[in-house]
């Protein structure tokens, strides 16, 4: 767990130029702090204490404003910018490396059993308040854009934007 904790911190580190050093970051950095209570809230569920960890992930969110269902799959080196507001659905499955902004919410369509919510690559930025829905796949080095509402595929080293979400930039 420490060396997760460690590659997360190194993570903001990278990605953030206001952070200036591990020990601000891991006092002063939500996404930290939701980070370290889902990785505990995710061992509870998958134990079956979901009551527990749910609480656990309701208190994160009320901390954090950050909102990670404990049944949500989370990489290494998630790093949420200015996270109030960003919602990650039960089914959803995050990627290493991924940057999420403020107001995102990787969430389902309705009250469908299964997987509902989307797949995130490694190595995805997703824009402020864009919204992925349903259980889509955005594909390894993609960018989605702020405010996009992507509800199909998005391939590996696109640009998405719009609403829909179009693709307008394939390496």
């Amino acid at each position: 767990m420490f060396k997760r904790l460690k590659y997360d911190i190194d993570s903001v580190l990278k990605n953030d130029p206001a952070a200036r050093n591990v020990l601000e970051v891991l006092l002063l950095y939500p996404c930290i702090h939701v980070l370290i209570f889902y990785r505990i809230a995710h061992f509870f569920y998958g134990i079956k204490f979901f009551f527990l960890a749910r609480l656990l992930s309701q208190f994160a969110r009320f901390l954090t404003g950050i909102e990670i269902h404990p049944g949500a799959k989370i990489g290494k080196g998630l790093f949420i910018d200015h996270g109030m507001g960003v919602v990650i659905g039960e089914t959803a499955e995050v990627g290493d490396n991924v940057t999420i902004y403020h107001g995102v919410t990787l969430g389902g369509t309705g009250k469908h059993k299964g997987k509902r919510h989307p797949t995130i690559g490694n190595n995805v930025l997703i824009g402020s308040g864009a919204k992925v829905l349903g259980p889509v796949t955005v594909g390894d080095n993609a960018k989605i854009g702020a405010n996009a509402v992507i509800l199909k595929d998005i391939p590996e080293n696109c640009t998405a934007v719009g609403v829909p979400a179009r693709i307008i930039w394939h390496k």
